[in-house]
């Protein structure tokens, strides 16, 4: 029997190996000759950059960079030697979580260019980037600062960060940017697909996530719109209205536009990066699972990817979670055959998410589940 374990991190709890290598323990418990493959999963956002560096051997580089107010914040990428990628996410330099007072008007996205940068330095050629968790609105222009895009207003001057930079461009110099660009390739692990501007926009539909008040959102949009069509002018590209253009606060936009990226869906980039496919060609089951299954389980989350991947090839799909919400026979719907909570007995909350609890858990209860296969 062989079986590909590729689940989730259950978060606050379990890495997605820690819980991979658990379910492995367990089948090995029930079917002592099984052959057992562990795969990192992750969906291209939080967690992502751990998943792989632990999954796929990759090096931690650590870095300091500008924070999304311009303090200085520290942060790390992963860096995978053999194929010259960097794994990142951009929440890390430029996220929410890193602002105590949100203000959209500055923050910029200037780190993650700071990062990218570094990562050039290093060698790479490929980059995978999740741009999840924004705390900016400044379509990407901080980054494309830190890679030597230059903006400028009409007497020439800097325009300056944030939000409010973007009314101000009226000249895009391109020829300083940062040579190493050359070649490299951007994946970018994106699953939404809002434009850039417009109602359905980065600044209407997120922008008060970070900040951007009601009597903000016009102007913010219109400032917007202005910098696509300077960006039209000078470039002679035009991807305002492409799906993902909005994600990040208009992050997407410039990857589109000024670094040739490539926009993909989270789980899809993941499973692609890992070589999961490969893996489950002749699998016979497949185990997959995060935290908590329901409904939004569905909705494009990492193990329905999986589970879609495996019914190419004709395997059964189990999934363990933390708990199990009642509307989660959906997932049955999406191609997992049968799905287990793992916890065993009354526990508190914390009991139950401590890290050797939970892996007891997902090994006992993988153990029982194969003994029947």
């Amino acid at each position: 029997m062989k079986v590909v374990a590729a689940i989730d991190s259950f978060k606050g709890s379990m890495t997605s190996m820690e819980a991979g290598n658990a379910v492995k323990k367990g089948i090995l418990a029930a079917k002592p000759d099984a052959e057992v493959v562990v795969n990192p999963l992750a969906d291209g956002g939080e967690g992502t950059v751990d998943a792989l560096i632990e999954g796929l051997g990759a090096e931690k580089i650590p870095v300091t960079v500008a924070g999304p107010l311009g303090e200085k914040v520290s942060c790390y990428y992963g860096f995978l030697e053999e194929t010259k990628t960097a794994v990142m996410e951009m929440a890390s330099a430029a996220g929410i979580t890193l602002v105590i007072k949100k203000d959209p008007l500055r923050a910029s996205t200037y780190g993650v260019g700071e990062m990218i940068a570094d990562a050039l330095k290093r060698g790479c050629k490929n980059f995978m980037i999740g741009i999840g968790g924004s705390a900016t609105n400044d379509g990407g222009i901080g980054m494309l600062k830190a890679l030597g895009f230059e903006f400028f207003d009409e007497d020439g001057n800097d325009v300056g960060e944030g939000a409010a930079a973007l009314v101000k461009i009226e000249v895009i110099r391109t020829e300083n940017k940062n040579p190493l660009l050359s070649g490299a390739k951007f994946q970018i692990a994106c699953d939404v697909k809002n434009p850039l501007c417009g109602k359905q926009g980065a600044t209407y539909i997120f922008g008060s996530q970070k900040g951007v008040t009601e009597e903000q959102k016009d102007q913010i949009d219109e400032a917007m719109r202005h910098y696509a069509d300077v960006t039209k002018e000078s470039l002679g590209c035009d991807f305002a209205d492409c799906e993902g253009a909005g994600a990040a606060g208009g992050l997407g936009y410039a990857f589109l536009s000024y670094l040739a990226g490539e926009l993909i869906p989270g789980v899809e980039l993941i499973l692609h990066a890992t070589g999961l496919e490969e893996k489950m060609k002749n699998a016979d089951v497949v185990v997959t699972g995060e935290g908590r299954l329901d409904a939004q389980t569905v909705m494009g989350k990492a193990p329905v990817g999986v589970a879609a991947l495996a019914k190419k090839y004709n395997a059964k799909v189990i999934a363990f979670a933390g708990s199990v919400a009642p509307e989660a026979k959906v997932c049955n719907r999406a191609g997992i055959d049968a799905f287990f909570p793992i916890v065993r007995g009354v526990a508190t909350l914390e009991e139950a998410m401590k890290k050797e609890n939970a892996m007891e858990n997902i090994a006992a209860t993988a153990e029982q589940v194969f003994r029947l296969l």
